[in-house]
């Protein structure tokens, strides 16, 4: 392939961190090379994937549910697990009439706004924040609840709020599977030799990460919002785990159910595509 790939991933630290090899030259590449990465906020990301900018992408499992004509999930590096879904969060004694109280969500299309809709239909104030921001209003009281992801789940109690629910909880709960919260996708006019080699690529950047630690963390303070040590430390051993090397059967089986909910309550586009590669 002559022409470099474009790829996009956002500047939370589980992406920073398992890019950072393939990225820097860490990572042995035979028929595919990358253009120099684009870095935004997830839900800019989605939006481009709505439009078919990229050809890899980070993507919110909620907008794969748009894509699948044109994108496919990769095995590797997604973020799903348990005990790492998004929190509803509050100030204390806040009012819980959710069927006119304003609700933040960070995008339109994050899984944290679909599971939002999927636990609470009845909810008809969303508004769309960039997640950073979402804890702030709160507080100040610009919004009645919010649904926070990535850092602000290590942080929100300092801002003196409460978590009402974990909607990673209640997904758990209601399903007995893991939470899928977000992907790599590759376009599937790439062909299926390229999209496993890309795949096979990122894998062994996520393995190379994991050995070797301390040579991604530069890179990942270049670019995360919460600076201490210990909260970054902490969200790249929440969000990369065995799921982000390979997502498995468990894995898929929670992304199906996810997508499947998503269709029954209107959300999603009839299926339009297998949901990715097979391990």
């Amino acid at each position: 392939m002559n022409n470099r790939l474009t790829i996009g991933y956002s500047p939370c630290p589980n992406d920073t961190f398992l890019f950072y090899a393939l990225m820097h030259d860490r990572v042995p590449l035979e028929r595919i090379s990358f253009a120099p990465p684009v870095l935004d906020d997830v839900e800019t990301l989605n939006r481009r994937a709505l439009r078919g900018i990229l050809d890899v992408t980070k993507l919110s499992f909620h907008a794969l549910g748009h894509v699948l004509d044109r994108y496919e999930m990769l095995s590797a590096g997604a973020a799903l697990g348990r005990g790492c879904g998004p929190l509803l969060v509050a100030r204390p004694g806040a009012g819980r009439d959710v069927s006119r109280a304003a609700i933040a969500i960070p995008g339109e299309y994050t899984t944290a706004a679909l599971l939002l809709r999927l636990f609470l239909p009845e909810a008809g104030n969303l508004r769309v924040m960039r997640f950073e921001q979402i804890v702030g209003a709160v507080e100040r009281g610009e919004v009645d609840y919010g649904v926070i992801i990535h850092e602000s789940r290590f942080t929100y109690a300092e801002h003196g709020l409460a978590c009402l629910r974990d909607l990673g909880q209640w997904w758990e709960e209601a399903t007995g599977l893991p939470v899928p919260l977000g992907c790599i996708a590759a376009r599937r006019t790439l062909g299926q030799g390229v999209v496993r080699e890309i795949d096979r690529a990122l894998r062994a950047s996520v393995q190379w990460a994991r050995a070797n630690p301390e040579r991604c963390m530069d890179y990942i303070r270049q670019y995360a919002q919460e600076m201490d040590e210990g909260v970054l430390r902490s969200h790249i051993g929440l969000y990369v785990n065995d799921f982000t090397l390979d997502i498995g059967e468990e894995g898929r089986a929670a992304v199906t159910e996810l997508l499947r909910r998503g269709r029954a309550a209107g959300i999603f586009p009839p299926a339009a595509g297998t949901v990715g590669l097979q391990s």
